[in-house]
């Protein structure tokens, strides 16, 4: 099997290291196996692919789209690296509320999965980072919403705190799950 998956501290959360094979030449690997990763429980047919670019300093997020358009996201870095942020939405869950971060780079090719119940987000480490990222269905303007990236609620640990952020971020309101913010959400890979 050329992947490792590895369970973060919200279980459905993956990371997802790849085999990469070497030689003088440069490497190949395998990012996507769609055998392989039911397996391992991910079953999502993923529909689009998106390609981001963005100079060091930028946040994006928190995002999601609602259902029944709501995507589930494979997401890597081809070029520099990223804290990936993935915050649990669903109201009745044991880790309602709570957060997982990890950092991916295009130095270790390690992908994230993320169920379409989450919200996501990364910050760029690097001068800049190229993040391409699957997803289980199209994008529809009509469904897309947002988490404010530093809801105090959630207590996510950014490794900034004044990052350059979109207008539209800016706006996104603070987590309401069953009517009342989560409580200490803080948890992490």
């Amino acid at each position: 099997m050329p992947f490792k998956f590895e369970p973060l501290a919200i279980p459905e959360v993956i990371l997802i290291a790849p085999r990469v094979v070497a030689d003088a030449r440069g490497y190949f690997i395998e990012t996507y196996k769609r055998s392989e990763f039911a397996a391992a429980g991910i079953t999502d047919v993923f529909v689009q692919e998106n390609h981001s670019y963005s100079e060091g300093g930028v946040l994006r997020g928190l995002h999601f789209q609602r259902a029944p358009q709501a995507q589930s996201k494979l997401v890597r870095v081809v070029s520099g690296q990223v804290f990936d942020v993935v915050v649990d939405l669903r109201p009745d869950s044991p880790t309602s509320g709570r957060w997982v971060g990890a950092t991916l780079s295009a130095a270790d090719r390690t992908l994230l999965y993320v169920p379409s119940w989450c919200a996501h987000g990364f910050y760029v480490l690097s001068d800049r980072a190229e993040v391409v990222y699957l997803t289980s269905s199209e994008y529809a303007p009509d469904h897309e919403s947002g988490v404010m990236w530093n809801d105090p609620a959630l207590g996510i640990d950014w490794p900034v705190e004044n990052p350059v952020v979109s207008e539209r971020d800016r706006r996104w309101p603070r987590l309401v799950l069953n009517g009342a913010a989560p409580g200490d959400a803080r948890r992490h890979r």
